[in-house]
């Protein structure tokens, strides 16, 4: 399917996030600090996702310093405080979301990749993933408490997959869907709140229990007090990479759901899958999928074939053109649990720059750090690409993570010189806002949440509606349905943005 610095310098901590019982009784997917926040309508207490905070502080260009001890008492009054850029980074992560779920079937040239490759659509999710790492390293700077913090880490996650389960897992039919409902046989147990639950949780338990105390204040230092997390994302890569190249993927049976939008006038209610192969990379015989489907079993996975485009040819998500391979219709999940494990690994980028700012003084010491660090990255990653090794974001081959994960960093850096070294808050403050709520915004606009709700007021039929209406007014207006629907697009994040503001009685200024 389906992601912060001040102008003022500050000092970063820690923060609880609200819960996810404060203002999401009747929300979709919630992500947070990690990727996605939660709402700030309420004081923070126990959310999804760790999140970090900003204090203004006077103008110069101090570098910022961090105490994320979440665990230590606060002065009565004192203000929670939030890191602006990783904000704006996950406003703009999900605020992209947005305009590629929305409109990428008018612009077919920024949505998912057919199967290898990568367009726009294709680094949202490393975005999320990587924003997770990155509050996971300053929430987590300092554990006093190992067990408290641990319960924590488990709290969030069990929260942050279970409301994945019920907003991804079927249970909500999304727009032009006045519905609601899942069949618990066919309920999808992953989704992108799953992955990024698994992400968090990983990256959090090693950050609590495996970083020792030494002092940073030289590079061999930094190494040795974080070399154990490289340690366990080396071994996620290399279990990863050895069951996709060393699994044996048998021949196979499917069958096709009869609600599939892509069964409309098909014949094919079933069929077989001829592999016998190892180390396939292709859409029918890979190792991941054979791994999902053992263990979460078929009927679990994502029902919209994620091959589309590929030799099936769908348009969009169109029927199945009459030529095209039997396998084109069976289910695959993007977001399975064997990817999940190198997807993971993007959580651990995240806290490699997260830790920068935990411990470099100094503005250009951290930018140097993160643009190293990223180009390293996007070179190992094509590097891979040229041996043989394709970027695919279904499979989250190697190579597509460290060009995904490069792409994170280098857009990062570009957001941390807008805000935070350059001061300029006013261009980015609807990013900010809407990362500072973006599992709200994920949950209403992403999930179309929002949309359905409204589509449920109508005018004699279901079609007249004001969601269609509008759409229909901007597409008239502009001549072109497919310019019609961006304009409708990038008004309802506007419109999202605004809404988070307004509602949470901030003044824009």
């Amino acid at each position: 399917m389906v992601v912060s610095l001040t102008a003022e310098n500050a000092a970063v901590e820690g923060s609880e996030d609200s819960g996810l019982e404060d203002g999401f009784r009747c929300r979709r997917r919630r992500g947070r600090g990690v990727g996605l926040l939660e709402s700030r309508s309420s004081p923070p207490e126990t959310g999804v996702i760790p999140d970090v905070e900003i204090v203004p502080m006077p103008m110069e260009h101090r570098p910022l310093t961090t105490a994320a001890e979440e665990d230590e008492p606060k002065a009565a009054g004192q203000p929670k405080q939030r890191l602006a850029s990783l904000d704006v980074f996950r406003g703009l992560t999900v605020a992209l979301m947005i305009l590629v779920d929305d409109a990428g079937g008018a612009f077919p040239s920024i949505n998912h990749a057919p199967w290898t490759g990568v367009t726009l659509a294709d680094f949202v999710m490393p975005f999320f993933l990587f924003g997770v790492g990155v509050s996971v390293a300053l929430v987590f700077k300092k554990v006093p408490n190992k067990t408290a913090a641990t319960k924590k880490v488990v709290a969030r996650t069990i929260k942050l997959f279970l409301l994945g389960l019920v907003l991804q897992g079927g249970y909500f039919h999304g727009r032009n869907h006045l519905t609601y409902g899942v069949d618990i046989d066919r309920i999808r147990w992953l989704g992108v709140l799953q992955r990024i639950a698994i992400g968090y949780f990983l990256a959090g338990m090693t950050e609590i229990w495996l970083v020792n105390d030494a002092t940073v204040d030289s590079p061999l230092t930094f190494v040795k007090r974080y070399y154990s997390e490289w340690v366990v994302a080396i071994l996620l890569s290399s279990v990863y990479m050895g069951l996709l190249y060393g699994l044996y993927v048998p021949n196979w049976k499917f069958e096709v759901p009869q609600s599939s939008s892509t069964n409309q006038n098909c014949s094919i209610q079933s069929g077989t899958v001829s592999c016998e192969v190892r180390g396939s990379l292709g859409p029918p015989c890979n190792a991941v999928g054979l791994v999902d489907r053992f263990f979460l079993g078929e009927k679990h996975l994502y029902q919209r074939p994620v091959y589309r485009r590929t030799k099936c040819k769908f348009p969009d998500y169109g029927p199945l053109p009459p030529n095209a391979p039997s396998w084109c219709l069976a289910p695959f999940d993007p977001e399975g649990l064997m990817s999940s494990l190198s997807a993971a690994v993007t959580c651990f980028f995240g806290l490699h720059f997260g830790h920068a700012i935990a411990n470099f003084k100094g503005h250009m010491k951290r930018l140097l750090f993160w643009s190293i660090t990223s180009l390293l990255l996007l070179l190992v990653g094509y590097i891979l690409k040229i041996l043989g090794l394709p970027l695919s974001k279904p499979l989250y081959t190697l190579s597509y993570l460290c060009v995904s994960t490069g792409i994170s960093g280098v857009v990062l850096i570009v957001i941390y010189y807008i805000v935070d070294v350059k001061q300029l808050k006013k261009p980015t403050i609807l990013l900010q806002w809407m990362g500072m709520n973006a599992l709200i915004v994920y949950a209403l606009a992403a999930c179309e949440l929002f949309p359905a709700v409204i589509q449920g007021f109508y005018w004699h039929s279901p079609e007249n509606n004001l969601v269609n209406l509008s759409e229909s007014w901007l597409q008239a207006v502009a001549h072109s349905k497919k310019w019609g629907t961006l304009a409708f697009v990038l008004l309802e994040i506007w419109f999202g943005a605004l809404l988070l503001a307004s509602s949470t009685g901030k003044v824009f200024t």
